[in-house]
């Protein structure tokens, strides 16, 4: 398939995991691809293999919660592809602890990150969609956002908080042909995941009604969905990929 020919996808965290799966997906499906990561190693590494492969990729080292990096990491991408039609703001972090144990610095480096630097994403890269009259912004939210979790209150927060943009901003850049959306992950097997003790791994499982986890590429193909013309007149939608877990 090649629903994304000619097209030019910034995917941020794109080194690693749900990022990197996404990345994939997009290059496979002929678009240009930005992987925006702080993670340079990993970042190259990826860039390498996608233009051994033939296909179209470009690594920028950028962290998303500086303004700053984000600008001119959007200028390098428009020098070079001319143009941005997808955004996928998919970099998040955590930093867990209960709310009596969380210090105001882990607090803030989860905000700074998968809050304000959403916005920072959005705020720069918009402006070239209006004015190609033309955008699909991907949001990350979670089933945390919608539902919270013990010991995730700054996790919880943001993600929460990444749906009310979703919505807001789908209302105001809906009259520029822009849709807005956001996908929300449950339990993905993932290297974050490979931390947790297979007995919690094992309680997770037995929770969602599918029986099993979720896969990095399941959460790229909600992404691709929600970025082709299949999805053309969905904005504001909050989709879950969870095997159920909600319900």
């Amino acid at each position: 398939m090649n629903r994304f020919k000619n097209k030019v996808v910034v995917i941020t965290g794109g080194a690693s995991g749900i990022g990197k799966a996404a990345v994939e997906k997009f290059a496979l499906e002929g678009a240009a691809v930005a992987i925006w990561d702080v993670n340079q190693v990993q970042g190259k590494e990826l860039e390498l293999i996608l233009l051994n492969e033939g296909l179209i990729a470009r690594f920028i080292k950028v962290n998303t919660a500086i303004i700053e990096e984000v600008q001119t990491a959007n200028n390098e991408v428009l020098l070079q592809f001319g143009k941005i039609d997808v955004l996928i703001n998919n970099a998040g972090i955590t930093r867990d602890a209960s709310l009596q144990k969380m210090t105001a610095e882990q607090w803030q480096q989860v905000m700074d990150v998968n809050l304000t630097g959403v916005f920072n994403c959005t705020k720069t890269i918009s402006p070239t969609m209006i004015q190609n009259n033309f955008g699909r912004i991907i949001n990350t939210s979670s089933i945390v956002g919608l539902h919270g979790n013990y010991g995730q209150g700054n996790y919880a927060a943001t993600k929460a908080g990444i749906i009310a943009l979703t919505k807001t901003w789908a209302r105001e850049l809906g009259k520029y042909n822009i849709t807005v959306n956001a996908v929300a992950p449950g339990f993905i097997d993932t290297d974050m995941i490979k931390t947790i003790p297979e007995k919690v791994i094992a309680m997770m499982t037995e929770k969602v009604p599918l029986k099993k986890l979720g896969t990095a590429e399941d959460v790229a193909n909600a992404y691709a969905f929600l970025a082709s013309n299949e999805a053309q007149f969905i904005s504001g939608a909050v989709l879950s990929v969870d095997g159920g877990l909600t319900i």
